[in-house]
């Protein structure tokens, strides 16, 4: 598996209430999601390398990825092979200077210049796009509404064209649409323009998360 065929990227906290986080990883991956990031701001650094070690046992398991968030340094030492930091966080450039040239690093965007400048970001390979919705696991970030989807989905498309017209070999970088996403929206968010998904609460509030990952993905495009 490849960030580049990925399409369902599911976030989760460490499942503390549930205290079923490795089931709950294996239900998860067993639906079809790609990516598992551990966000969970509650617990402290040598909790979180416990758990990311379980992580990266269900990902090798289910022949899936996982992603550590924000922290560079936990990224390497646990040998993430996907990390995400948002606008606020780790520069893209600082990050890369810390990890190995194979480790994936994704970036949250907010704004049209924003995935503007994630296109062409040598250091990135791939970003993500939202909150198309309000959402509590991001509290205070206003919602950017489909309107950026469409953007990026446009932005993405001229330049892909350019590069055939161009007969370059390079391609953009994979972009996911994030924030709010569910059953009851994720049809608009496809016809909207996106090929690929993140959410949380989708899976992580389901009594089934093998069923729910398995609907959201039945919604999704085959990638072009």
């Amino acid at each position: 598996m490849t960030v580049d065929h990925a399409q369902l990227y599911l976030c989760t906290d460490a499942r503390t209430t549930q205290g079923d986080f490795s089931d709950f990883l294996d239900a998860a991956f067993a639906g079809g999601v790609d990516i598992i990031q551990l966000r969970d701001k509650h617990i402290h650094a040598g909790h979180e390398l416990e758990l990311l070690a379980v992580l990266a046992e269900a990902a090798a398991r289910n022949g899936k990825l996982w992603a550590v968030n924000d922290r560079a340094d936990l990224a390497a030492v646990s040998g993430a092979p996907v990390f995400h930091v948002g606008q606020d966080d780790l520069p893209v450039n600082a990050a890369r200077t810390l990890l190995t040239s194979a480790t994936v690093i994704g970036l949250s965007s907010h704004t049209p210049t924003e995935v503007d400048a994630a296109l062409v970001l040598p250091a990135l390979d791939y970003f993500c796009v939202g909150p198309i919705w309000a959402t509590p696991t991001k509290p205070g970030r206003a919602a950017v509404g489909l309107e950026l989807v469409r953007y990026a989905a446009e932005q993405v498309r001229t330049v892909r064209a350019g590069a055939v017209q161009a007969a370059a070999l390079q391609n953009t970088h994979p972009w996911f649409a994030i924030g709010g996403i569910d059953e009851s929206n994720i049809v608009e968010v496809v016809a909207a323009g996106a090929e690929r998904v993140v959410v949380v609460r989708a899976i992580t509030q389901s009594a089934d998360p093998t069923a729910a990952a398995q609907r959201l993905r039945g919604y999704l495009p085959t990638l072009r």
